[in-house]
């Protein structure tokens, strides 16, 4: 598994904001999604294209495009959802499908409660986009769900890790082509298995909590 971690004074900074707990929630939406943009770039540098003859206004050329099958972005919800307008920014053709994933709380393990993918992935490169890679649980159960269905290169898009998520990805990816892309490396998680020092949880800066 390649992994790579963002070293750039823009991303850290704008992850000083995000990680800031007195950021309002609108600031905090746009900087996932100004984040998500700059990491996309590293997360598309192997993104399938191929020749495109095209004419300037000068004189006939070849360039490129993006392969068929398109390359698919995956969401996880509902967090990865705060991701999703960023890379579409940088890859508007590709297409998109949704997966909801929930960490059990007691053991931290994940199950699916619903999908919206095609029955088909054969041959596709798929974008997996979570905010917090933290136990590692539900990525890896996303990404087994994706090559299960048949796809050959998954690269996995974070805001932040842990070593110990890293591990776990890294277990799963074994004989597989995964590529992992993180904002940063945090230092692992607490004894409720959040990351620290983190930013706190990231669907309910993103989009609120609903009070019961």
């Amino acid at each position: 598994m390649r992994v790579f971690v963002a070293d750039h004074p823009l991303i850290t900074h704008k992850l000083t904001v995000l990680r800031n707990a007195q950021t309002p929630q609108p600031t905090f939406r746009l900087l996932i999604e100004e984040l998500m943009t700059l990491l996309a770039y590293e997360a598309t540098r192997e993104v399938r294209v191929e020749p495109h003859e095209i004419e300037t206004p000068v004189a006939p050329t070849t360039g490129v495009r993006l392969s068929h099958p398109l390359p698919l972005i995956v969401p996880i919800l509902r967090a990865g959802l705060g991701m999703l307008e960023g890379m579409v920014k940088l890859v508007p053709t590709a297409e998109v499908g949704f997966l909801g994933m929930v960490r059990d709380e007691e053991t931290l393990e994940p199950t699916t409660y619903a999908e919206r993918l095609p029955d088909d992935l054969s041959g596709r490169q798929c974008f997996v986009l979570d905010p917090m890679l933290a136990t590692g649980g539900s990525l890896a159960a996303a990404i087994k769900f994706l090559f299960d269905r048949g796809a050959d290169d998954v690269t996995a898009i974070c805001v932040l890790g842990t070593p110990e998520g890293v591990e776990v990805l890294e277990k799963a990816a074994e004989g597989r082509k995964v590529t992992l892309v993180l904002g940063a490396l945090d230092e692992g998680l607490n004894e409720h298995a959040y990351i620290v020092p983190g930013l706190g949880d990231a669907g309910d800066r993103l989009y609120g909590t609903i009070d019961h």
